[in-house]
């Protein structure tokens, strides 16, 4: 398997990880108040106590499955767009795996916190308070903002177009998703650019994972026909 290859299947594990995690988020965390401001840390310790397996495997799922493939997919990335951009190669790949070690920060930090407050499951008030203080950070370090993601996304959308590794319709889906990623820090729209940039990332990370595959496949085919 090529880089390129896994680049591609990388990048369709991390659109599949966005979209069971939306999935889980809508149907078994959102009564929780999880994706809102309002976030109920006495209910969430409570559903720790009882399904502590359930939060810990969502968590590692959207972020620690999600930011190692991320990395894959970044490095891939970086590979192809050295052969005509090296420079926008090493500074987008700077980028993004910065995000990547900031995505997998924080599952490690949210699973530290269910971990500790089933813990201390004996004590409600004390779990609560714990998975709470554990959670801001869980969210600073990414899970509440999307500013790495969505810098990576616009530089990388558009060093991977002038590069010609990929078309014009990626590189305009992550302009969006990378404009709406910025927007999570603006308080009044946060959570609407949130959605927004989480939709788009996974359209762009389908299409981009289809297109880094679909070329590797030509490359392939134009090796042993002797036509490439």
């Amino acid at each position: 398997m090529t880089l390129r290859n896994a680049g591609g299947l990388a990048a369709l594990i991390c659109a599949a990880t966005y979209l069971l995690g939306f999935a889980l988020l809508v149907t078994v965390f959102a009564p929780l108040g999880f994706g809102t401001d309002e976030i109920d840390a006495a209910a969430v310790a409570g559903f720790i106590a009882e399904r502590p397996g359930v939060l810990i495997a969502w968590n590692t799922l959207i972020y620690v499955v999600n930011a190692l493939a991320l990395a894959v997919l970044v490095v891939a990335l970086r590979q192809q767009i050295a052969v005509s951009r090296p420079d926008s190669a090493a500074l987008t790949g700077a980028m993004g795996l910065i995000w990547a070690t900031l995505v997998l920060g924080a599952g490690m930090i949210a699973n530290v916190a269910a971990e500790r407050a089933h813990v201390l499951a004996a004590d409600p008030e004390a779990a609560a308070a714990l998975w709470q203080v554990l959670h801001a950070v869980e969210l600073g370090l990414g899970g509440g903002n999307e500013i790495a993601g969505g810098a990576w996304f616009l530089a990388v959308s558009l060093a991977a177009r002038a590069s010609g590794v990929l078309g014009r319709l990626t590189a305009g889906l992550g302009g969006l998703a990378g404009a709406a990623g910025l927007l999570t820090v603006v308080p009044p729209i946060g959570e609407l650019a949130g959605a927004a940039f989480g939709l788009g990332a996974i359209v762009w990370f389908v299409v981009a994972g289809f297109a880094l595959l679909q070329g590797d496949a030509e490359r392939s085919h134009g090796a042993v026909c002797g036509c490439g």
